[in-house]
């Protein structure tokens, strides 16, 4: 009796064990649970990491992944709102909001990744039958200016450019997503490739933008340059015309001072004043080859017979 007690005892301790071990769960960061009874969840998921209690062998732990996961989508060729032909790989970020509804609407990540793959392609596919080859592959920033001369479709929707269209998908896909528990944080187009005469157009339109875009920077520094020009023949004529004025200011007060100094002069000896102006005419007249036929009156004439001694 002994022995049977001391057996039933040790396999008391051995359950009771086995039960508090099975009673607890350790939630680890980055992971969330929902807790099953016979298949039927029981509360509200568990978010926070720690140690949670269950009923032991009656209930199930049942763990979702928290942290942001990835999807890639196939490339597809998708013909866009101008009839051209894109190669679009899409790639998209979600995570898991609600695992109860998850658990419910999905159960595991490979049926979450096909029901992603009829959503998001879907939704991609309809926004590039919308709109124009330009649009998918041009970034949302360009100029109305550039789009005016690359605008082909003038039915096609509003102009939106890569990054809006993006954000369209992402907000659209993601109102279809909510219902499984999922939130789709965004989609982007990893890669756009192009069948050879898209390709074409393609190279030929960044051609023309950047040489454009070379016309307008040229045409701006021909402007500076032509600004600049102005304003230095404009300061040079001032320059020049300041000059001019104050060269004509200092020989006008030069010819007032030395036709003052004349003229002083003159008065202080009248006949000395006359002689010497005399003699400079005389200068100017006579050369060493000079024929003069002179009268006998004229004072020149008696000045030179002065000159020889004789009178």
């Amino acid at each position: 009796m002994k022995q049977i007690a001391q057996f039933f005892l040790t396999g008391l301790i051995l359950l009771g064990i086995v039960v508090i071990y099975d009673g607890f769960f350790i939630l680890e960061e980055g992971t969330q649970a929902v807790i099953t009874q016979f298949g039927a969840p029981v509360g509200t998921p568990k978010t926070t990491a720690g140690l949670h209690l269950k009923i032991p062998f009656v209930q199930h732990v049942n763990l979702f992944d928290k942290k942001i996961q990835i999807w890639d989508g196939d490339a597809n060729q998708i013909p866009t709102g101008d009839k051209t032909y894109v190669y679009l790989d899409v790639t998209a970020r979600w995570r898991i909001t609600d695992a109860l509804k998850y658990m419910q609407a999905v159960k595991t990540e490979t049926r979450a990744q096909s029901m992603l793959d009829d959503i998001i392609d879907g939704t991609v596919r309809d926004m590039v039958n919308k709109n124009d080859l330009i649009e998918i592959i041009r970034s949302s920033d360009w100029s109305e200016e550039t789009m005016a001369a690359t605008n082909k479709n003038p039915g096609a929707a509003p102009k939106r450019g890569r990054d809006v269209i993006t954000d369209y998908i992402t907000e659209t896909a993601a109102k279809a997503t909510t219902q499984y528990g999922i939130e789709l944080i965004d989609v982007m187009f990893k890669r756009v490739n192009y069948i050879e005469s898209v390709r074409v157009k393609v190279y030929d339109r960044m051609i023309s933008e950047r040489k454009r875009i070379a016309a307008e920077k040229r045409s701006t520094g021909e402007g500076k340059k032509a600004e600049i020009l102005g304003t230095v023949d404009r300061e040079l004529k001032v320059i020049t015309s300041t000059a001019e004025r104050d060269s004509i200011g200092i020989k006008g007060k030069a010819d007032a001072e030395a036709t003052k100094i004349f003229g002083e002069a003159y008065t202080q000896n009248p006949e000395f004043y006359a002689f010497t102006k005399t003699l400079e005419s005389y200068h100017d007249i006579i050369g060493n080859k000079t024929s003069l036929v002179l009268s006998s009156n004229s004072d020149i004439f008696q000045y030179l017979k002065s000159i020889n001694g004789k009178r």
